[in-house]
């Protein structure tokens, strides 16, 4: 029997973004798991772990266009959304985009730009188009956002706003590798192993296919409220003070989706609602001062919520 389409695509991507991102197949899955369910994906961890170039070999994987925009302090807005520039020549206003209109952006150490930098990715992270002096601008679809970031406690950066936080699908964590993976890594620096060498293997068209058949995945209303159920607890979990909003349920329906497509399914089971409610969820959730200072962490959380809420028997 022939895989899902999206199937063939997670694997092709995956194996090629391997090659490069050495023992981490269950970040790489994840990953790849957001780019079918065409939502954006946040990649945060400390300096040296391979952020970055797990990033750009996604963009890399993908036949179509991709553009990296490095966030530092004195980034502008326009440099990100694009700027209208009058000439004198033609004595006409043109529109001059910015390092969004492409369909992987990689968003590097977004946590570097300044609030008002960041602010501008919050229309296009939501509605796939920018508006400059009045006019919207659609990006090319589909459109992605790839963005790494340092813990918030490191030096020279700004924390991002929820309201930012919550358009990323998911937040992962690379980690630090084991022995034998850190070996890998290494002999592959030395061998001259980078995403530079990586070719697409799959392209847009085929890429727009296997979103559009995650998405018609099957999900029974059972299911659907189950995550829901799980959102909804976060909210009123004792050391949330504000919990996933309903764009958190959708998020969870979604990438549940795209984690089944993975496993070569197109229907989704309670196991995929739980396996991907802390990388969907823990980043939606702010916690009371007093979880803070009790240093209670967001996957904790998730984690309670998730013994707490009881799973539907079935798929069907």
């Amino acid at each position: 029997m022939t895989a899902p389409k999206s199937t063939l695509a997670y694997r092709a991507i995956a194996d090629n973004v391997q090659r490069v991102v050495r023992g981490k197949p269950e970040v790489v899955r994840y990953a790849v798991a957001a780019m079918l369910a065409e939502g954006h994906l946040l990649v945060e961890d400390v300096p040296g772990l391979g952020k970055t170039t797990l990033a750009r070999c996604l963009a890399r994987s993908i036949g179509g266009t991709w553009s990296r925009i490095q966030f530092t302090p004195d980034l502008l807005p326009g440099d990100v959304t694009g700027v209208t520039v009058y000439h004198q020549k033609t004595e006409r206003f043109e529109f001059h985009p910015g390092g969004v209109f492409a369909n992987v952006v990689l968003a590097d150490e977004i946590n570097r730009g300044t609030p008002k930098t960041q602010s501008a990715l919050l229309e296009v992270m939501s509605e796939r188009r920018v508006t400059v002096d009045s006019t919207a601008h659609d990006v090319p679809h589909p459109f992605l956002v790839v963005a790494t970031q340092n813990p918030i406690e490191m030096e020279g950066t700004y924390r991002l706003p929820e309201a930012q936080l919550d358009r990323f699908l998911m937040r992962l964590s690379v980690g630090y590798p084991d022995l034998a993976a850190e070996v890998l890594v290494v002999m592959s620096d030395a061998a001259r192993v980078s995403p530079d060498g990586l070719e697409p293997v799959i392209g847009v068209a085929d890429l727009r296919d296997a979103i559009t058949e995650v998405r018609g995945s099957h999900i029974a209303p059972a299911i659907c409220e189950y995550a829901v159920r799980i959102a909804a607890a976060t909210r009123e979990h004792s050391a949330v003070r504000w919990g996933a909003s309903p764009r958190g349920s959708i998020a969870l329906v979604r990438a549940a989706q795209a984690l089944a497509a993975t496993d070569g399914r197109l229907f989704v089971t309670p196991d995929d609602i739980k396996a991907v409610a802390e990388p969907v969820l823990a980043h939606r959730i702010v916690l009371t001062p007093d979880a803070e200072l009790n240093q209670k962490q967001p996957a904790e959380v998730v984690a309670e919520v998730l013994g707490s809420v009881a799973a539907p028997l079935t798929a069907g």
